[in-house]
């Protein structure tokens, strides 16, 4: 089978190597599966780099999201089994992780539907407690993640305000149901948020950048308010002085959804079922910003660093 290689740790749009390798064999409780879909994440690049708090040994198979067909022809969604690996032709799953797919989902929604959408769910609903009538903000909106958390904050009744980059990305916030958009690269989004809430501030902040974003997220949130640490796609690792979450009276909440598996599985099933649910009722659908063929991963890698993707970028064999 055709499959993308890294054999030294550096940027993904140079180090990738489409190479043929052997077809993997399934070990005991795994399924091997057809690759129909593999959604691209921002963990794929930092992963390459060198930059992830995962580190699978080299050479590897980059990719760590996919809608597969087992060999009985069922489509499942989920990650690689031991890790990364779904830019390919083919690749092991876990019987257990292989999780169905809703019949109303192309390949490449459904291939986005598993670590964004699990990730917001958690963050929003059993991280920060999301309440319906709370005031929810956004970043990236346009993003994969930032795209999914919006859905995911209307769905749970929440009025949402999003940053973007630019009017094409604030358009993209508005039409997935943000109430309120701002445009990053224009004006300051803290005294918008402050305007828009009234002078109280965001409840809940859902934030995958880190960095100065967090730094400002702190001065416009609400009083018993939840800051979600998503990541940091920003680069820079922010820092929250203890006396500023006392004097506020917020929270500072971490989300490192992978560590469920571990600690609790039982909450990947229990959250793909809601999802399927919101997905049934029309409450949430994946944004693909773009399809590509297997061949264009590195390119598809290096948009998505430079920020210039909207939604969820798939890559089909």
């Amino acid at each position: 089978m055709r499959a993308w290689r890294v054999h030294e740790l550096g940027d993904p749009s140079e180090v990738l190597q489409l190479e043929d390798v052997e077809t993997p064999t399934p070990a005991e409780g795994q399924l091997l599966v057809k690759v129909r879909a593999a959604a691209l994440n921002f963990p794929d690049v930092l992963m390459a780099a060198g930059m992830y708090q995962e580190r699978p040994p080299l050479p590897y198979t980059p990719g760590v999201e996919l809608c597969g067909e087992t060999e009985d022809g069922r489509r499942v969604i989920g990650s690689p089994a031991g890790g990364p690996g779904a830019f390919a032709e083919y690749a092991l799953m876990n019987a257990d992780d292989a999780w169905p797919v809703p019949d109303s989902l192309s390949d490449e929604k459904a291939g986005a539907l598993y670590l964004t959408y699990q990730t917001g769910h958690v963050g929003l609903h059993r991280r920060a407690n999301l309440q319906a009538g709370e005031w929810l903000l956004v970043h990236a909106g346009a993003g994969g993640v930032g795209s999914a958390a919006i859905q995911l904050g209307k769905a749970a009744g929440a009025k949402v305000i999003a940053t973007a980059g630019g009017a094409h990305k604030v358009e993209v916030c508005r039409e997935l149901g943000a109430d309120h958009v701002i445009d990053y690269t224009a004006e300051d989004f803290v005294p918008v948020v402050k305007e828009v809430t009234g002078g109280e501030g965001a409840d809940v902040v859902y934030d995958p950048v880190g960095g100065d974003v967090f730094d400002k997220s702190r001065r416009c949130i609400a009083f018993e308010g939840r800051l979600v640490v998503v990541g940091f796609t920003s680069g820079r690792i922010p820092e929250a002085p203890a006396n500023h979450a006392l004097v506020k009276n917020y929270s500072v909440v971490g989300l490192h959804w992978g560590l469920y598996k571990k600690k609790d599985p039982a909450v990947i099933g229990q959250t793909h079922e809601a999802l399927v649910r919101l997905v049934t009722e029309g409450a949430i659908d994946p944004l693909i910003g773009q399809v590509l063929p297997l061949e264009q991963a590195p390119q598809a890698l290096a948009a998505l660093a430079d920020r210039g993707t909207v939604g969820k970028v798939v890559l089909v064999p």
